[in-house]
């Protein structure tokens, strides 16, 4: 196997790696050779080799067994995630929206501070406010009002997700207002439904917060299916 001399070497070594495994040469439940051996191998440090190991056992190929070694335990890469959020149709974007967003309601109503609530009403006050501005602006508030919830959760897991698809939930939604816009149909402002998840979480009502985020989620969708 030919040295690799080219930067960044990291992601070279990553590449060869996956298609030694993709390849057949590494096969599945095999034990690969040591970080030593690999940078003897090609021609790089061992910081590097262990950088490609993590990358790899991130997308699901490798798995390091204390004491034993490094092992192949897939031969198809996992997609790395925010790849597959940029991927993801608006349909899946939206459901996933509702997967996150309806528990994170539902925590925020049950664990929400006094400086939660101030923030929720705050953000759903600039969300009314910008229903008549620019799609964009629109956009940015709302997406701002459900990051407020999220933030209320005040799970460190669920803000993750929401943050990891926000920029996809921004391009979706925007894709969103327009399709209904070019139909000659009003804007979905939903100021009605919003101001129902922030009664439903000020009033500590786990359940309605929940149902109400996500018929309100829901009822988006409906627009993707509706003929415009």
């Amino acid at each position: 196997m030919p040295p690799l001399r080219r930067n960044p070497l990291s992601g070279q070594a990553t590449q060869a790696m996956m298609e030694l495994i993709t390849g057949g040469q590494w096969p599945l439940g095999r034990k690969i050779p040591s970080e030593t051996a690999l940078a003897a191998e090609f021609g790089i440090g061992r910081s590097t080799v262990r950088e490609a190991l993590r990358e790899l056992a991130v997308r699901g190929l490798l798995e390091a067994r204390q004491g034993s070694g490094v092992f192949v335990v897939g031969t198809e890469p996992v997609e790395e995630w925010s790849l597959l959020v940029r991927r993801a149709e608006i349909r899946e974007v939206v459901e996933g929206r509702i997967a996150v967003e309806a528990e994170a309601a539902r925590l925020a109503a049950a664990k929400h501070t006094a400086d939660d609530m101030r923030a929720i009403e705050a953000a759903n006050g600039a969300r009314q406010a910008a229903g008549d501005g620019s799609s964009e602006a629109f956009v940015d508030a709302d997406i701002a009002f459900h990051r407020a919830v999220v933030e209320a959760a005040r799970n460190s897991v669920i803000t993750g997700l929401f943050v990891s698809l926000t920029p996809r939930v921004r391009e979706a939604m925007l894709d969103v207002v327009a399709v209904v816009e070019d139909s000659g149909e009003p804007r979905p402002v939903d100021r009605t439904e919003h101001q129902a998840i922030v009664n439903a979480i000020a009033d500590r009502d786990a359940d309605r917060a929940a149902r109400v985020t996500r018929g309100h989620l829901g009822k988006v969708l409906g627009y993707l299916d509706e003929p415009h």
